[in-house]
């Protein structure tokens, strides 16, 4: 056996060929305030969270307010805690609680102290709802969730107010605790503010503070038998966590007035000033949590970290990379005015310029028609060492064993080939990328007429370079037949077929699914892949990036996702543009 080492002798660094819009971070307005609020005194110290419903995983829409909330108090020195919304506990489950925690460590955050959830603050909330009720701005209403609707009024006139609204302070006290103690069903009452039925903005239009849940809680049991609302619960727990800035997304503007009643109408120890911007919203991508989940109850997919979800640990199961997702967030920017639909493509952009850089090479043949060298003799093996990664010295080398009988992609040879194809065909030559140059001599078909075989003579002299005279345009990858590793390769497409699948209220978002989102392969890998371990991640060379599948590449299984192709139409296309 003898070894080659193909190894060039001078390594570049690693060149980064980014787009202008890597080279610097796109437009942060809320950054930009923060900072000027920071200079002028106004603000002291940048106290920000997060906080997210634990009804569900996290998507990528979260990822840009995880990079926003947890970026901000890194770039300016602060604070970025991370709190559960846990007032529903119909929808919450402790698994979503972890995935969301292990989600945002996974992106490169920490958050200050403890993790908190507004359950934390249920009896401070619930004096506060009793000093609203003493102070003639809360009662306790009879009207059923239909009537509150029609009461409620609509944007073109105003609503009216339930015959409960004038109860006494001393009623609605004693009503109020009779329903914490649970002496009502569900639906049968509720706590509202008393602010303005008439009021232009419908928020404003005696909010509901509190409804009656007979549901046990994941974190205080069967204490409560009431809970407070999102719009009662978040801008009280800014405040008793001394949050200076509350950001959220802009379907929250019109919940702003109210954020500010409340703390304007309790004796908060602090008024943390709310800002909005724009959400994220993607192209082929629904980001709707509760679409998501029918997505995974209905077994569309395979669980709500399916490479093919939106989701953070779906994507990350996919092989992106917690860095690449930071650069995209920093790459979209943060806007006040809603943007419109983002490429999913500039998503693929950032993740294929990182594992550029970052992603060992690996040679895998997903469609194996198996060529055989007629001038080496049986038992020949000869080894090539070449690098990991051909830029990265710290990635090593690895060893590709060259034997008589090999296994080339179907794809790289045509029997009746076009002047402008230039991989193998009969007669004509192509290089074994890392190897020698062969030629096609004879085709072997079986007795349906199918290609099964191709009979070529290598050229030894041609390692590491043309002969002259000699032109070989073609390069093609393959493995050795002997000592191949069987590999399992998955597919993925988007899963849905149209750029807004979700735009459509009439039409059922299911309809646009991808019935090819999802292809499994069978193939054959380098050795080199034998030992591949969980969140890999590869550039199969000519194919694409993928990564050993972080639940099922165990055991001796090889299970690689397709993460991205190697083709960037993307960054073609801004730079046509």
């Amino acid at each position: 056996m003898t070894t080659r080492n193909t190894t060039p002798r001078n390594h570049t660094e690693v060149q980064r060929n980014f787009m202008s819009t890597e080279t610097q971070s796109a437009p942060n307005f809320v950054l930009n305030q923060i900072r000027e609020e920071l200079e002028a005194g106004r603000a002291d110290k940048v106290v920000t969270r997060f906080p997210p419903e634990p009804n569900g995983f996290l998507h990528i829409g979260h990822a840009k307010s995880i990079c926003l909330n947890f970026g901000l108090a890194q770039q300016l020195g602060g604070d970025c805690h991370l709190r559960f919304d846990d007032t529903n506990p119909a929808k919450e489950e402790q698994a979503y609680i972890d995935a969301i925690k292990e989600d945002v460590e996974w992106l490169g955050f920490e958050w200050a102290g403890k993790v908190r959830f507004a359950s934390d603050y249920f009896d401070q909330l619930y004096a506060w709802a009793q000093h609203l009720v003493r102070e003639g701005k809360a009662y306790v209403d009879d009207l059923s969730p239909d009537e509150i609707r029609e009461y409620r009024g609509t944007l073109k006139e105003p609503g009216r107010p339930s015959p409960y609204r004038e109860r006494s302070p001393e009623e609605n006290l004693d009503l109020l605790e009779r329903m914490k103690k649970g002496e009502f069903g569900e639906s049968e009452k509720v706590l509202r503010a008393r602010i303005d039925m008439a009021a232009p903005n419908i928020n404003l239009r005696d909010p509901i503070l509190y409804r009656i849940r007979h549901a046990s809680h994941h974190q205080t049991g069967d204490k409560w038998k009431i809970y407070p609302s999102y719009d009662f619960t978040h801008g009280q727990s800014d405040a008793l966590e001394g949050v200076k800035h509350s950001i959220c997304t802009l379907e929250f503007e019109d919940h702003r007035p109210l954020y500010e009643w409340f703390l304007a109408n309790l004796p908060v120890p602090v008024t943390p000033r709310q800002i909005e911007f724009a959400r994220l919203n993607l192209d082929y991508t629904v980001t709707s949590k509760r679409k998501l989940k029918l997505l995974v109850d209905e077994g569309v997919v395979d669980g709500w970290d399916d490479p093919r979800m939106p989701t953070i640990s779906g994507m990350r199961r996919r092989g992106y990379t917690a860095a690449s997702i930071r650069k995209f967030c920093d790459m979209i920017g943060v806007s006040r005015a809603d943007g419109g639909m983002v490429e999913i493509g500039m998503l693929h952009h950032a993740i294929r310029s990182d594992l550029e850089d970052n992603a060992l090479r690996a040679m895998c043949v997903l469609n194996p028609l198996k060529v055989v060298l007629t001038n080496l003799p049986e038992g020949h093996e000869e080894v090539f060492e070449v690098p990991g990664h051909p830029a990265r010295d710290d990635m090593g080398t690895r060893q590709i064993p060259l034997t008589r009988e090999l296994w080339i992609d179907a794809d790289d040879f045509m029997e009746d080939a076009p002047k402008k194809f230039f991989r193998l065909a009969p007669e004509k030559e192509v290089r074994l990328r890392n190897g020698y140059v062969i030629r096609c001599d004879e085709v072997i078909k079986d007795e349906a007429g199918e290609i099964v075989e191709l009979r070529c003579s290598v050229d030894l002299d041609t390692l590491g370079k043309n002969p002259e005279g000699r032109k070989v345009k073609g390069v093609i990858h393959w493995v050795s037949a002997e000592h191949a590793v069987p590999v399992e390769v998955r597919q993925y497409e988007n899963l849905f077929l149209e750029a807004e699948p979700d735009r459509d209220k009439d039409v059922d978002f299911l309809e646009h699914l991808n019935p090819n989102s999802l292809s499994i392969v069978k193939g054959f890998g380098e050795p080199s892949l034998r030992n591949a371990a969980p969140e890999t991640r590869y550039q199969f060379e000519r194919i694409g990036y993928f990564v050993a599948d972080r639940h099922d590449c165990v055991d001796g299984a090889l299970v690689f996702n397709r993460t991205v192709s190697l083709k960037d139409g993307w960054a073609k296309a801004q730079k046509k543009g």
